[in-house]
This record gives structure tokens, C-alpha cells and sequence, in this order.
């Protein structure tokens, strides 16, 4: 289910079948960010996390032609099994980039049955960069990498 709410905000809401211990370790693990992160044929090749506020948090994608896409930043708050909040406007030692894009929250709840509610949200800095990333394909490809996640959940 993809939800829209007013202002600069994207938000996707899916429940997984797996405890919330294991989205968040989906989310914190670099090998694991591999299988899921990103929609297929685009794949994570570098996932360097310092897990804890302030610390990086550096992806890098990988597109079916060759394409590259370095995606850094910085965690603003981590809460285990709960939240994570990581943003593009800073990097490691709070060093300012030059084009901040949003601001992504990453909430877990804990469901009966040992199931997760995930909400997903993208706070853009403007309503041209929320379009810019709708018309990216946020809707399909954030569906498509939640889809992975739940994929990899399932083996877990």
C-alpha cells in the first residue's frame, strides 16, 4: 500500500511477515542492503554503514548499463528495531553537501503474530525535489525494493 501526504512527503507502508528485529538488521547489515536495497536490475555494489548518529551512511547503486549512483550521507537517529533517520544533506563529520535532496525515516512496528508494520518516509526539501523523485519512480521502485526486502525476510 503507497499512501501520499500533503507537503514535500512520500511514504510507503507495507507489513512484513517477519519480526521487526530482522527488518532492522535487513537495514543494517551491508551484505544484507545488497540483496534488497535497490529495485532489480539495479544492484548495491558498496554499502559502508557507521551505525549510529552523525555516523555514514554510503551506498553506492549500480545500473544495468554501467550507471553509477553514490548515494551519501549521514544517520540522524537510530533506535534498534524501531527507527532509523538518515539524510543526504550532510556527510561524515557533518560536512554539508552540495545539493541536499530529503530526509528518510524508516519506522518499525511491532504487529501481533511476529509480524512488522514498515513506513517508509521521504521528506523532500522542496516540492520540485518530491516531484523529481516521483517521477524517478519512488512509488514502483521503492515498492519494488520493498518487495526484495520481503523476499530476503522470507529466508531469513
Amino acid at each position: 500500500m503507497t499512501n501520499k501526504t500533503p507537503g514535500h512527503e512520500l511514504v510507503l507502508v507495507r507489513e512484513f511477515d517477519a519480526p521487526r528485529e530482522n527488518v532492522y538488521k535487513a537495514w543494517t547489515t551491508p551484505e544484507l542492503m545488497k540483496v534488497w536495497f535497490c529495485p532489480e536490475p539495479w544492484k548495491v555494489t558498496e554499502a559502508d554503514l557507521d551505525l549510529r548518529a552523525g555516523g555514514r551512511c554510503n551506498i553506492v547503486m549500480e545500473g544495468p548499463n554501467g550507471e553509477v549512483i553514490p548515494n551519501r550521507g549521514v544517520y540522524l537517529e537510530l533506535v534498534e528495531n524501531e527507527k532509523l533517520v538518515v539524510t543526504d544533506a550532510f556527510t561524515e563529520g557533518w560536512v554539508p553537501t552540495d545539493k541536499p535532496f530529503m530526509v528518510a525515516t524508516v519506522l518499525l512496528e511491532e504487529l501481533p503474530g511476529g509480524r512488522t508494520r514498515y513506513t517508509a518516509r521521504a521528506l523532500h526539501w522542496t516540492e520540485e525535489d518530491k516531484k523529481a523523485h516521483e517521477e524517478m519512480g519512488f512509488h514502483e521502485g521503492w515498492g519494488k525494493a520493498a518487495d526484495q526486502l520481503a523476499a530476503l525476510l522470507a529466508r531469513m
